[in-house]
């Protein structure tokens, strides 16, 4: 057989000759170095390799494909072990015609393909290299205790030498690199401690640990955003046992005591817990610097341990058996996803948790990892919902780096904007996707930032005079027609816009209600409307305090819904609502949401008002019109020179008739007069030649 190899170090390890089972192979006769030799190779390279190597009168003498090999058991020799074993040709689809003999080696305890043929062909999983790179007892005296690197030439030069080796040639290939190091790596097969996802728990309803996850993913885990769910599912379907060791030399050590036999392991629930007591009182480093196996299980009674190996039991326990403490570690996403039991059970904060977010890399990372733990030990998951989010990109979609010159640095985002301005623009995301950002982004959030600090600030301006206790005036239903009971109904559904957003993670439905709420509903419209009743009324009057009661009650709420997001402006507008300062013990981050069955609703919240929103656009643009007036003399520059006459229809103005000693400062105007007409229309009133105070102007 010719044996294409890039790795000669394996070969003591080779169990077997994987071939194409589909491509065809001929036998070859050739003449090299005076002697007559046999070769099998793959049709399409077998003359290019022979010319290659120098070999001269070739003759096909005949073919077959693949599987009709395998079929037919043929066998080969190792070229230098001194055994009579026959190893097999196998098939695998790592072998490709396009270089090479289209035969491959295989070693399946150097390789993950390699390994798979083994397992499906029931090979040994021979690995005679030790973890220090060199060669074991296991091998030919020759190539005991060499390293790899010096084995390589070794073996070229004894398959030479035993007429094997018919052409070597040095070549550079793609081969798996450790990314921290840079240094090669090396495929050994080891032995390695895993939790098996296919094997039914044991105090279960015999369940295996995959059944559970998938069931839990498919029947009680909350997805935010939804297709999250189909991730974590397709992810938990294929993957493979988990390997929970790892071979470093820093970490969590797994608690496991070698007896002086292969296979004689302590590790049972009892000696667990006795190291874990240990390691609660000194510290994980006690596994590493403890002088003896004695010491580590100083709190382990083996006598009671209804678990015991018997070959533990029959040397008289830990003490007259010769252990040695295990020297592997955890994978860390083993500590990172058993973090629920510390956190939260171990400490009676609740199980399970409410939400874990992280990023979308993280359904095979943490989250199915903390998933499989908890089902394992507890049998139910660990949260009951999960929350991922894109990643941080710059304006042009590239990854943030402080290589590429893109980084952001947080500490000036916040010197510059603030930390409230920079929450503000986080919770305006889309967070589901990747997130651009840029400079530029967190100036229009600063502005956005502004019109809510001002609503704040003109709610609390116009409250100074005002006393819960003293001046509230609640809303009845005889003010549903009042402007203040369409403000009460404009914060109610903002109230439930507000926690159904917050109740679903969606903080850009909560920021974008909230900015709207301010922006439009308060300062276009209802603050406007009231300006001439707050500034303008007898200081107690009716009317006056209706529309401070009002003013009081949505301060009150905007500053608790907002606390999640502007979390210093909430804070610092609620004290002053209250008349504290900052050395209050008082916060808006103790408070409860607010409810909005708490606030009066009335009938003023239905078709009524719709009809008169639409009659205020309306007038609003025929003085618009009037100010663009060509008459320049006689422009209406402010609206509180004029006066409007609304024509409508009979039925609408029954409709509007209840709302109509609103409709002037609803418009801003002086004065407003609805009549019935069968041309419905806007008239627009110059006043400004009757008298007016000046001082409320």
């Amino acid at each position: 057989l010719m044996i294409w190899t890039t790795t000669p170090w394996t070969l003591p390890a080779n169990r077997a000759v994987a071939v194409a089972p589909g491509a065809t192979y001929c036998l070859y006769r050739f003449e090299r170095g005076g002697e007559t030799r046999m070769a099998l190779l793959a049709e399409t390279l077998g003359e290019s390799v022979l010319t290659a190597s120098g070999a001269g009168d070739v003759e096909k003498l005949g073919s077959a494909k693949g599987r009709e090999l395998i079929d037919a058991e043929l066998c080969y020799r190792h070229p230098f072990l001194d055994d009579d074993v026959r190893r097999p040709l196998v098939g695998a689809d790592y072998v490709t015609l396009d270089d090479g003999t289209g035969l491959v080696h295989t070693a399946p305890g150097h390789g993950a393909d390699d390994y798979a043929t083994g397992l499906r062909e029931g090979l040994e999983i021979f690995c005679p290299v030790q973890a220090d790179g060199t060669f074991d007892e296991s091998v030919p005296e020759w190539l005991r205790g060499m390293s790899i690197w010096d084995a390589n030439r070794a073996i070229v030069e004894r398959i030479d030498d035993s007429g094997h080796l018919l052409r070597q040639h040095r070549f550079t290939h793609s081969y798996p690199h450790d990314w921290r190091g840079k240094t090669p790596v090396i495929f050994r097969a080891t032995e390695q401690w895993f939790a098996g996802v296919d094997r039914p728990r044991a105090d279960g309803d015999g369940a295996t640990l995959r059944e559970m996850a998938l069931a839990a993913t498919n029947e009680i885990i909350r997805f935010v955003p939804e297709w999250g769910r189909n991730r974590m599912r397709g992810m938990l379907e294929t993957r493979p046992d988990w390997c929970l060791s790892r071979q470093r030399s820093w970490g969590l050590p797994i608690p496991a005591f070698y007896g002086p036999e292969p296979g004689q392991v302590l590790l049972t629930p009892a000696s667990i817990h006795a190291v874990a007591e240990l390691i609660r009182e000194k510290g994980s480093n006690v596994w590493f610097i403890a002088e003896s196996e004695a010491e580590l299980l100083a709190k382990y009674d083996w006598q009671a341990d209804p678990a015991v190996p018997e070959w533990l039991r029959e040397a008289g326990g830990p003490e007259g058996a010769s252990l040695t403490r295990c020297g592997d570690i955890f994978d860390v996403w083993f500590e990172s996803g058993s973090s629920w039991n510390a956190v939260l059970r171990r400490r009676g904060l609740g199980y399970p948790a409410d939400l874990y977010l992280e990023g979308s890399d993280q359904h095979r990372g943490w989250f199915q990892l903390s998933l499989l733990p908890a089902l394992g030990a507890t049998g139910e998951p660990p949260f009951r919902c999960l929350l991922t989010h894109g990643f941080i990109v710059d304006a042009k979609g590239m990854k943030l780096s402080k290589s590429a010159g893109n980084a952001l640095a947080v500490e000036d985002l916040l010197r510059d904007h603030g930390a409230d301005v920079c929450r503000w623009w986080v919770a305006g995301l889309n967070y589901a996707n990747d997130v651009k950002v840029d400079p530029e982004f967190f100036g229009v959030a600063g502005e956005e930032y502004r019109k809510v600090r001002n609503t704040l600030r003109f709610l609390l301006s116009n409250i100074q005079d005002f006393d819960p206790a003293r001046d509230r005036r609640e809303l009845g239903p005889e003010d549903a027609a009042s402007i203040d009971a369409w403000a009460a109904d404009r914060l109610a559904q903002l109230i439930d816009t507000v926690r159904e957003a917050y109740e679903g993670y969606q903080f850009r439905d909560a920021q974008q209600a909230i900015y709207h709420f301010c922006n439009e509903a308060m300062s276009a419209v209802y603050f406007a409307a009231a300006k001439d009743r707050l500034y303008c009324d007898a200081t107690g009057s009716d009317r006056r305090r209706r529309c401070q009661t009002m003013l009081h009650d949505i301060a009150d709420a905007l500053c608790r819904l907002l606390a999640p997001i502007l979390v210093h402006t909430a804070d610092e507008a609620l004290l002053a609502l209250r008349g504290e300062d900052l050395s209050s013990a008082d916060c808006v981050h103790a408070q409860p949401l607010p409810e909005a069955v708490a606030l009066p609703r009335t009938e003023a919240g239905g078709e009524g008002w719709d009809a008169v929103m639409t009659q205020r656009g309306r007038v609003q643009k025929a003085l618009e019109d009037a100010r663009d007036a060509e008459q320049s003399d006689e422009l209406l520059q402010n609206p509180l020179d004029a006066g409007i006459t609304l024509c409508v229809t009979k039925a609408e103005l029954d409709r509007l008739q209840p709302f109509e000693a609103e409709l002037a400062d609803l418009c801003g105007v002086s004065r407003f007069h609805l009549i019935a007409d069968a041309e419905p229309g806007v008239q627009v009133h110059d006043l400004r030649d009757e008298p007016r105070c000046e001082r409320s102007w």
